[in-house]
């Protein structure tokens, strides 16, 4: 099967702090970079809004999480998503039941209770392994061409 998109959601319980930073990473990249892979946020749970010390973080690598509204993820949406990664927060059983994706767990601190240096340390890790991801999708895409 020949795909020209790939497709990653970022899913947390609240959607408030570690996927909201995997979404804005991984959204920049496939800008910047022109890939052809859709970015999908959510939550099984969603909180109200970002947490305040994620969006001050977030803000030192010039992202504006401050407008950023947590969001229910629907699983039929994530039906055609090559990965489902989740933080470390237990939204398990999100993925549709004939889903055949990669799920994987990437068991991150939660940062809502966190100081600002423990958050940038999150983040700091969260941007590299979107980077590296990103990097996996594009090369199983080529190789499916």
């Amino acid at each position: 099967m020949t795909r020209s998109k790939g497709c990653v959601a970022f899913i947390c319980v609240q959607n408030a702090g570690r996927s909201q930073m995997a979404a804005a990473y991984a959204e920049r990249k496939v800008d910047e970079e022109g890939l052809p892979i859709e970015v999908i946020s959510g939550g099984t749970d969603p909180a109200d809004s970002v947490h305040n010390v994620v969006v001050e973080a977030m803000t030192e690598e010039g992202f504006d999480l401050s407008g950023c509204e947590p969001r229910t993820v629907d699983p039929g949406e994530l039906k055609n998503c090559d990965y489902v990664i989740t933080m470390g927060c237990s939204a398990t059983g999100v993925c549709p039941a004939t889903w055949d994706g990669t799920d994987r767990d990437w068991d991150l601190d939660d940062p809502a209770e966190s100081e600002i240096e423990e958050v940038r340390e999150i983040r700091d890790d969260v941007r590299d392994r979107v980077r590296s991801l990103l990097d996996e999708i594009m090369e199983k895409l080529i190789k499916e061409q």
